[in-house]
Protein backbone atom coordinates (compact mmCIF):
# COMPACT_ATOMS: atom_id res chain seq x y z
CA UNK A 1 0.00 0.00 0.00
CA UNK A 2 1.47 3.33 -1.11
CA UNK A 3 1.81 6.56 0.85
CA UNK A 4 0.37 8.46 -2.09
CA UNK A 5 -2.93 6.60 -1.59
CA UNK A 6 -3.51 8.81 1.47
CA UNK A 7 -2.83 12.19 -0.06
CA UNK A 8 -5.25 15.07 -0.59
CA UNK A 9 -5.02 18.80 -1.19
CA UNK A 10 -6.06 21.18 1.59
CA UNK A 11 -6.28 24.97 1.13
CA UNK A 12 -4.17 26.69 3.79
CA UNK A 13 -7.05 28.88 4.90
CA UNK A 14 -8.86 25.79 6.24
CA UNK A 15 -6.12 25.02 8.79
CA UNK A 16 -7.58 26.13 12.13
CA UNK A 17 -5.33 28.50 14.09
CA UNK A 18 -7.33 28.57 17.32
CA UNK A 19 -10.25 26.71 18.89
CA UNK A 20 -13.81 27.96 18.58
CA UNK A 21 -15.63 29.16 21.68
CA UNK A 22 -17.41 27.46 23.25
CA UNK A 23 -15.57 24.34 22.23
CA UNK A 24 -18.67 22.24 21.56
CA UNK A 25 -19.89 24.73 18.94
CA UNK A 26 -17.35 23.33 16.48
CA UNK A 27 -18.78 21.56 13.44
CA UNK A 28 -19.33 17.82 13.41
CA UNK A 29 -19.42 15.56 10.37
CA UNK A 30 -21.48 12.48 11.21
CA UNK A 31 -20.36 9.49 9.16
CA UNK A 32 -22.28 6.21 8.87
CA UNK A 33 -19.63 3.82 7.60
CA UNK A 34 -22.10 1.07 6.63
CA UNK A 35 -24.66 3.17 4.77
CA UNK A 36 -21.94 5.50 3.42
CA UNK A 37 -24.01 8.42 4.64
CA UNK A 38 -22.73 11.85 5.71
CA UNK A 39 -24.52 14.48 7.81
CA UNK A 40 -23.38 17.96 8.84
CA UNK A 41 -23.99 19.03 12.43
CA UNK A 42 -22.34 20.82 15.35
CA UNK A 43 -20.46 18.98 18.06
CA UNK A 44 -23.12 19.60 20.69
CA UNK A 45 -25.43 17.54 18.43
CA UNK A 46 -23.40 14.46 19.43
CA UNK A 47 -26.01 14.25 22.20
CA UNK A 48 -28.56 13.03 19.62
CA UNK A 49 -26.30 10.23 18.35
CA UNK A 50 -25.36 8.75 21.71
CA UNK A 51 -27.67 6.60 23.80
CA UNK A 52 -27.97 5.30 27.32
CA UNK A 53 -25.37 2.62 27.98
CA UNK A 54 -22.85 3.85 25.40
CA UNK A 55 -19.36 4.26 26.81
CA UNK A 56 -17.18 7.13 25.67
CA UNK A 57 -13.52 6.30 26.23
CA UNK A 58 -11.25 9.32 26.53
CA UNK A 59 -7.50 9.83 26.85
CA UNK A 60 -6.83 11.82 30.04
CA UNK A 61 -3.17 12.58 29.35
CA UNK A 62 -1.99 16.13 30.11
CA UNK A 63 0.34 18.08 27.80
CA UNK A 64 3.45 19.57 29.36
CA UNK A 65 5.62 22.41 27.93
CA UNK A 66 8.11 20.10 26.24
CA UNK A 67 9.91 22.59 23.98
CA UNK A 68 13.03 23.99 25.70
CA UNK A 69 15.29 26.70 24.29
CA UNK A 70 18.92 26.44 25.38
CA UNK A 71 22.45 27.33 24.30
CA UNK A 72 25.55 25.27 23.62
CA UNK A 73 27.92 25.42 26.59
CA UNK A 74 31.04 26.60 24.76
CA UNK A 75 29.79 28.64 21.82
CA UNK A 76 26.50 29.99 23.13
CA UNK A 77 24.71 28.92 19.96
CA UNK A 78 20.94 28.59 20.25
CA UNK A 79 19.56 25.05 20.51
CA UNK A 80 15.96 23.85 20.69
CA UNK A 81 15.35 20.61 22.59
CA UNK A 82 11.93 19.03 22.08
CA UNK A 83 11.35 16.43 24.79
CA UNK A 84 9.47 13.32 23.69
CA UNK A 85 9.47 10.85 26.59
CA UNK A 86 11.61 9.54 29.41
CA UNK A 87 13.95 6.86 28.14
CA UNK A 88 12.70 3.29 28.43
CA UNK A 89 15.87 2.37 30.32
CA UNK A 90 15.35 5.12 32.91
CA UNK A 91 16.11 3.66 36.35
CA UNK A 92 14.00 4.42 39.39
CA UNK A 93 15.47 6.90 41.90
CA UNK A 94 18.26 7.81 39.51
CA UNK A 95 19.92 11.12 40.37
CA UNK A 96 19.62 12.23 36.75
CA UNK A 97 16.92 11.68 34.14
CA UNK A 98 17.48 10.58 30.57
CA UNK A 99 14.99 11.57 27.87
CA UNK A 100 14.41 10.94 24.19
CA UNK A 101 14.30 14.26 22.34
CA UNK A 102 14.44 16.05 19.02
CA UNK A 103 17.31 18.54 18.85
CA UNK A 104 16.93 21.45 16.48
CA UNK A 105 20.51 22.28 15.63
CA UNK A 106 22.65 20.91 12.81
CA UNK A 107 25.85 21.08 14.90
CA UNK A 108 24.65 18.73 17.63
CA UNK A 109 26.96 15.90 18.61
CA UNK A 110 27.42 13.29 21.32
CA UNK A 111 28.91 14.74 24.50
CA UNK A 112 27.66 18.26 23.82
CA UNK A 113 26.20 20.12 26.83
CA UNK A 114 23.18 22.39 26.42
CA UNK A 115 22.40 25.02 29.08
CA UNK A 116 18.87 26.31 29.70
CA UNK A 117 19.36 28.65 32.67
CA UNK A 118 18.23 28.36 36.31
CA UNK A 119 20.95 25.73 36.77
CA UNK A 120 19.40 23.30 34.29
CA UNK A 121 21.44 21.62 31.58
CA UNK A 122 21.51 18.40 29.61
CA UNK A 123 24.17 16.38 27.80
CA UNK A 124 23.64 14.58 24.51
CA UNK A 125 24.33 10.90 25.15
CA UNK A 126 23.64 9.14 21.87
CA UNK A 127 21.66 9.09 18.66
CA UNK A 128 18.70 6.70 18.76
CA UNK A 129 17.63 6.95 15.13
CA UNK A 130 17.52 9.43 12.25
CA UNK A 131 15.49 11.99 14.21
CA UNK A 132 15.67 11.15 17.91
CA UNK A 133 18.51 11.60 20.39
CA UNK A 134 18.96 10.63 24.03
CA UNK A 135 19.88 13.37 26.50
CA UNK A 136 20.65 13.32 30.23
CA UNK A 137 19.58 16.15 32.52
CA UNK A 138 21.42 17.23 35.66
CA UNK A 139 18.11 17.27 37.56
CA UNK A 140 15.35 14.73 38.10
CA UNK A 141 11.88 14.15 39.50
CA UNK A 142 9.68 17.01 40.67
CA UNK A 143 12.61 19.45 40.58
CA UNK A 144 13.08 18.82 36.87
CA UNK A 145 9.33 19.06 36.20
CA UNK A 146 9.12 22.48 37.88
CA UNK A 147 12.01 23.83 35.83
CA UNK A 148 10.49 22.50 32.60
CA UNK A 149 7.14 24.07 33.50
CA UNK A 150 8.79 27.47 34.08
CA UNK A 151 11.00 27.53 31.00
CA UNK A 152 9.29 25.28 28.49
CA UNK A 153 6.98 26.28 25.66
CA UNK A 154 3.76 24.53 24.68
CA UNK A 155 4.68 22.17 21.81
CA UNK A 156 1.94 23.07 19.37
CA UNK A 157 2.15 21.83 15.77
CA UNK A 158 4.08 23.97 13.25
CA UNK A 159 0.93 24.80 11.30
CA UNK A 160 -0.41 26.80 14.29
CA UNK A 161 1.13 30.22 13.61
CA UNK A 162 1.67 32.76 16.41
CA UNK A 163 4.44 35.34 16.24
CA UNK A 164 4.72 36.04 19.96
CA UNK A 165 6.03 32.79 21.51
CA UNK A 166 5.49 34.04 25.08
CA UNK A 167 1.88 34.98 24.38
CA UNK A 168 1.44 31.70 22.52
CA UNK A 169 2.68 29.72 25.51
CA UNK A 170 0.52 31.47 28.09
CA UNK A 171 -2.67 31.30 26.04
CA UNK A 172 -2.19 27.76 24.80
CA UNK A 173 -1.54 26.31 28.24
CA UNK A 174 -5.34 26.23 28.47
CA UNK A 175 -6.34 26.08 24.82
CA UNK A 176 -4.06 23.15 23.99
CA UNK A 177 -5.49 20.89 26.70
CA UNK A 178 -8.68 18.89 27.14
CA UNK A 179 -11.01 19.88 30.00
CA UNK A 180 -10.48 16.44 31.56
CA UNK A 181 -6.66 16.28 31.25
CA UNK A 182 -5.15 14.66 34.33
CA UNK A 183 -1.93 12.67 33.91
CA UNK A 184 1.08 14.71 32.78
CA UNK A 185 3.20 13.23 30.03
CA UNK A 186 2.19 14.22 26.46
CA UNK A 187 4.06 16.38 24.00
CA UNK A 188 0.92 16.72 21.87
CA UNK A 189 -2.72 16.84 22.88
CA UNK A 190 -5.33 14.16 22.09
CA UNK A 191 -7.17 16.76 20.03
CA UNK A 192 -10.44 14.89 19.43
CA UNK A 193 -11.22 15.63 23.07
CA UNK A 194 -10.97 19.40 22.58
CA UNK A 195 -14.63 19.56 21.58
CA UNK A 196 -15.94 18.41 24.95
CA UNK A 197 -17.02 20.97 27.54
CA UNK A 198 -17.90 20.24 31.14
CA UNK A 199 -21.60 21.16 30.59
CA UNK A 200 -21.78 18.79 27.59
CA UNK A 201 -20.17 15.98 29.58
CA UNK A 202 -22.66 16.48 32.42
CA UNK A 203 -25.56 16.55 29.97
CA UNK A 204 -24.43 13.25 28.42
CA UNK A 205 -24.05 11.67 31.86
CA UNK A 206 -27.63 12.62 32.73
CA UNK A 207 -28.73 10.84 29.56
CA UNK A 208 -27.03 7.66 30.76
CA UNK A 209 -23.92 7.84 28.58
CA UNK A 210 -20.96 6.49 30.54
CA UNK A 211 -17.37 7.74 30.54
CA UNK A 212 -14.14 5.80 30.94
CA UNK A 213 -10.55 6.99 30.81
CA UNK A 214 -7.33 5.52 29.50
CA UNK A 215 -3.93 7.22 29.31
CA UNK A 216 -1.63 7.30 26.32
CA UNK A 217 1.18 9.82 26.57
CA UNK A 218 1.34 11.19 23.06
CA UNK A 219 4.87 11.23 21.71
CA UNK A 220 6.74 11.32 18.43
CA UNK A 221 4.93 8.25 17.13
CA UNK A 222 1.67 10.10 16.65
CA UNK A 223 2.94 12.94 14.48
CA UNK A 224 6.13 11.61 12.87
CA UNK A 225 5.77 11.91 9.08
CA UNK A 226 5.80 8.74 7.03
CA UNK A 227 8.95 8.94 4.90
CA UNK A 228 8.63 5.73 2.88
CA UNK A 229 6.37 5.17 -0.11
CA UNK A 230 5.59 1.63 1.02
CA UNK A 231 3.73 2.30 4.28
CA UNK A 232 4.33 -1.27 5.49
CA UNK A 233 7.96 -0.25 6.00
CA UNK A 234 7.03 2.60 8.37
CA UNK A 235 7.94 2.03 12.03
CA UNK A 236 5.98 3.80 14.77
CA UNK A 237 7.87 5.17 17.76
CA UNK A 238 6.71 3.61 21.01
CA UNK A 239 4.49 5.56 23.43
CA UNK A 240 3.45 4.80 27.00
CA UNK A 241 -0.14 3.55 27.41
CA UNK A 242 -2.00 2.78 30.63
CA UNK A 243 -5.27 0.90 31.20
CA UNK A 244 -6.19 0.28 34.83
CA UNK A 245 -8.06 -2.76 36.14
CA UNK A 246 -11.29 -0.93 37.01
CA UNK A 247 -11.58 0.60 33.53
CA UNK A 248 -10.76 -2.70 31.81
CA UNK A 249 -13.48 -4.48 33.79
CA UNK A 250 -16.00 -1.72 33.01
CA UNK A 251 -15.28 -1.87 29.30
CA UNK A 252 -15.27 -5.66 29.20
CA UNK A 253 -18.68 -5.73 30.87
CA UNK A 254 -20.05 -3.24 28.35
CA UNK A 255 -18.71 -5.28 25.47
CA UNK A 256 -20.26 -8.42 26.92
CA UNK A 257 -23.62 -6.62 27.15
CA UNK A 258 -23.42 -5.50 23.53
CA UNK A 259 -23.11 -1.82 24.37
CA UNK A 260 -21.12 0.49 22.12
CA UNK A 261 -17.50 1.33 22.86
CA UNK A 262 -16.86 4.79 21.40
CA UNK A 263 -13.23 5.88 21.31
CA UNK A 264 -12.53 9.61 21.49
CA UNK A 265 -9.44 10.10 19.37
CA UNK A 266 -6.95 7.90 17.55
CA UNK A 267 -4.77 7.62 20.66
CA UNK A 268 -7.68 6.00 22.49
CA UNK A 269 -8.30 3.65 19.57
CA UNK A 270 -4.65 2.59 19.56
CA UNK A 271 -4.65 2.03 23.32
CA UNK A 272 -7.78 -0.12 23.35
CA UNK A 273 -6.59 -2.18 20.40
CA UNK A 274 -3.20 -2.62 22.10
CA UNK A 275 -4.66 -4.04 25.31
CA UNK A 276 -6.95 -6.60 23.68
CA UNK A 277 -6.01 -10.17 24.58
CA UNK A 278 -4.65 -12.00 21.55
CA UNK A 279 -6.91 -15.06 21.78
CA UNK A 280 -8.03 -14.93 18.16
CA UNK A 281 -11.70 -14.38 18.97
CA UNK A 282 -13.59 -11.14 18.21
CA UNK A 283 -14.86 -9.15 21.17
CA UNK A 284 -12.61 -10.84 23.69
CA UNK A 285 -11.73 -8.86 26.81
CA UNK A 286 -9.19 -6.19 27.47
CA UNK A 287 -6.29 -6.88 29.79
CA UNK A 288 -5.21 -4.07 32.11
CA UNK A 289 -1.62 -2.95 32.21
CA UNK A 290 1.03 -0.31 31.68
CA UNK A 291 3.13 -0.79 28.56
CA UNK A 292 4.89 0.73 25.60
CA UNK A 293 2.93 0.50 22.37
CA UNK A 294 3.98 1.03 18.77
CA UNK A 295 0.82 -0.32 17.14
CA UNK A 296 0.37 0.91 13.56
CA UNK A 297 -3.17 0.67 12.21
CA UNK A 298 -3.76 0.97 8.46
CA UNK A 299 -6.31 -0.45 5.96
CA UNK A 300 -6.64 -4.20 6.29
CA UNK A 301 -6.50 -4.07 10.08
CA UNK A 302 -9.39 -5.89 11.82
CA UNK A 303 -10.68 -3.88 14.78
CA UNK A 304 -11.25 -6.01 17.86
CA UNK A 305 -12.82 -3.68 20.41
CA UNK A 306 -13.79 -0.24 19.10
CA UNK A 307 -17.32 0.19 17.71
CA UNK A 308 -17.29 3.91 16.87
CA UNK A 309 -14.94 6.84 17.14
CA UNK A 310 -14.76 10.61 17.40
CA UNK A 311 -11.79 12.13 15.61
CA UNK A 312 -10.53 15.34 14.01
CA UNK A 313 -9.57 15.91 10.37
CA UNK A 314 -5.98 14.80 9.90
CA UNK A 315 -2.96 15.72 7.79
CA UNK A 316 -2.45 14.15 4.36
CA UNK A 317 -0.28 11.01 4.32
CA UNK A 318 -0.40 10.75 8.13
CA UNK A 319 -0.69 7.57 10.19
CA UNK A 320 -3.84 9.10 11.73
CA UNK A 321 -5.53 9.31 8.34
CA UNK A 322 -4.49 5.71 7.71
CA UNK A 323 -6.11 4.62 10.97
CA UNK A 324 -9.52 6.14 10.22
CA UNK A 325 -9.26 4.82 6.66
CA UNK A 326 -8.87 1.35 8.17
CA UNK A 327 -12.01 1.95 10.22
CA UNK A 328 -14.32 3.39 7.56
CA UNK A 329 -12.66 2.62 4.21
CA UNK A 330 -10.00 4.68 2.46
CA UNK A 331 -12.14 5.70 -0.51
CA UNK A 332 -15.09 6.73 1.63
CA UNK A 333 -12.92 8.72 4.06
CA UNK A 334 -11.19 10.61 1.25
CA UNK A 335 -14.63 11.36 -0.21
CA UNK A 336 -15.76 12.66 3.19
CA UNK A 337 -12.64 14.84 3.40
CA UNK A 338 -13.39 16.33 -0.02
CA UNK A 339 -16.91 17.17 1.14
CA UNK A 340 -15.48 18.73 4.31
CA UNK A 341 -13.20 20.91 2.18
CA UNK A 342 -16.09 21.91 -0.07
CA UNK A 343 -18.17 22.92 2.95
CA UNK A 344 -15.27 24.81 4.56
CA UNK A 345 -14.70 22.66 7.62
CA UNK A 346 -11.76 23.62 9.83
CA UNK A 347 -8.89 21.09 9.82
CA UNK A 348 -6.23 19.68 12.16
CA UNK A 349 -5.68 20.18 15.91
CA UNK A 350 -8.00 23.14 16.53
CA UNK A 351 -10.40 22.17 13.76
CA UNK A 352 -13.73 20.41 13.50
CA UNK A 353 -14.50 16.75 14.11
CA UNK A 354 -16.03 13.56 12.76
CA UNK A 355 -18.21 10.97 14.46
CA UNK A 356 -17.76 7.65 12.65
CA UNK A 357 -20.18 4.89 13.59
Amino acid sequence: MKLSNFDYYLPKELIAQQPVSPRDSSRLMVVDRRKKKIEHKHFYDIFDYLKKGDILVLNDTRVFPARLIGHREKTGGRVEVFLLARSKEQKAKNKYETWEALIGNRRKKVGQIIEFGRGLECQILKRIDESVWEVRFNKSGRQLEKLIDKMGNVPTPPYVKTKNLKLKTEKLKNDYQTVYAKHRGSVAAPTAGFHFTKPLINKLKRKGVQFAFITLHVGFGTFEPVKVQDILKHKMHAEVAVLDKKTAEKLNEAKKDGRRIIAVGTTTVRTLETFVRRSGKPGFPLRQGNRWTDIFIYPGYKFKFVDAMITNFHLPQSTLLMLISAFAGRGFILKAYQEAIKKQYRFYSFGDSMFIY
